[in-house]
């Protein structure tokens, strides 16, 4: 997948990750770009995450990001905010820029420090060109599967999106990396009024394994080469290349075999629609029970009951790969032919709480023995 018009990227070995595959990356834009950001809510969030934020009240606008995968360069102390501001200055001096043009981002294990020398060594002679790949493989970490997406508006106008994410995965934020580039000429106020919603509505939806991480963080920058767009159809654009992000971290979750979603109507309100589609998607009971191929209803109606979200039992119906299961009360259903249907790919919930006309979706996974089997024997 080629970058949209003024940026390029590209990635190296730098000797982070064990498995000795890319691991230091970095993208850049030939011309300032505005940009919108949102951190990790996580109390113990990394100097990246920090940064970030600091950058982001600062006003500044961006031009490049450099991520490191394999360390998370978290609860490192004062060594590791050092660290991080070198890697900005690192980068900064690749592209003959400010360091604070530069945002940083660090994944991976939490308290080990940052190598900065195999940085320093990698960085100066990091190649970039027009292809999005060689940034997308060297941000993954457990994930399995690369993460892209992208959209075009009238007049040639690109939006394109890449992400990475498959464990410690919960809405709190954005769950995980999620940059998007574009060369629409949309300014810093209009990106950042929007962009919030965007993360609302696609990453802070999708659920694994119900843990935040100290790293997250979801980006978007504007480089403005390719001309003004029209502005709902570019947070439509916008919108779906997360959405699409989205799922595939869902379906890329550790030791998953299905993607769940979650479909809630008929909520008082959207923030209530919201929080009952992520907590069915991310209750360990349904997710247990889909990857049993269990059509177990009862565990849905229990996620919606503590959601939070207002509703009246005898007012809700639930249908499960469209067959529907309840509908004020308990309905006659063919269990093995539900069992059957839950065996696809995608498996779908549908909740109408008959109490307004709020919606929205959720995004989660199965839980199999092998999300237990990579945790467990993560750092030995």
């Amino acid at each position: 997948m080629r970058l949209p018009i003024g940026f390029r990227a590209g990635a190296t070995r730098a000797g982070i990750k064990p498995s000795g595959k890319p691991d230091l990356t970095l993208v850049a834009s030939g011309r300032p770009c505005a940009w919108a950001f949102v951190g990790t809510l996580n109390q113990a969030a990394a100097p990246c995450v920090l940064r970030g934020r600091r950058l982001r009240e600062a006003g500044g606008s961006l031009q490049a990001i450099v991520v490191n995968a394999g360390n998370a360069n978290c609860a490192t102390g004062e060594a590791g905010f050092q660290a991080d501001r070198r890697m900005a200055e690192l980068a900064a001096a690749r592209l003959g820029i400010a360091p604070e043009a530069v945002l940083t981002a660090s994944t991976g294990v939490i308290g080990v420090p940052l190598p900065l020398e195999k940085i320093e060594a990698a960085l100066p002679d990091l190649r970039l060109d027009l292809e999005l790949t060689p940034f997308a493989e060297a941000i993954m970490t457990t994930d399995l599967t690369m993460k892209t997406a992208e959209a075009e508006l009238p007049g040639g106008i690109r939006v394109v999106g890449v992400a990475k994410g498959s464990g410690m995965i919960h809405p709190n934020m954005a769950t995980m990396f999620g940059f998007v580039f574009t060369d629409a000429a949309v300014s810093q106020e209009e990106l950042r009024r929007g962009w919030k919603r965007v993360v609302d509505h696609s990453f802070n939806q999708v659920t694994v394994d119900g843990d935040t991480s100290t790293n997250d963080m979801a980006v978007i920058l504007a480089n403005g080469a390719a001309g003004e767009p029209d502005l709902e159809a570019f947070w439509q654009a916008v919108e779906a290349v997360c959405v699409s992000l989205a799922r595939q971290i869902a379906r890329d979750g550790e030791g998953a075999t299905k993607l769940i979603t979650v479909r809630v109507t008929g909520a008082h309100s959207e923030d209530e629609a919201r929080d009952a589609a992520r907590t069915v998607a991310a209750s360990p009971l349904w997710k247990s029970a889909v990857y049993g191929n269990d059509p177990n209803w009862g565990r849905i109606m229990m996620a919606l009951g503590r959601s939070g979200a207002r509703f009246d039992p005898s007012r809700v119906h639930i249908k499960l790969q469209g067959m529907p299961l309840y509908a004020g009360a308990a309905l006659p259903f063919d269990r093995r032919q539900a069992s059957e249907s839950m065996k696809a790919e995608e498996v779908l919930v549908e909740a109408d709480l008959g109490a307004g006309n709020a919606q929205a979706m959720a995004w989660g996974c199965d839980l199999t023995e092998g999300y237990v089997k990579i945790n467990a024997l993560y750092t030995t």
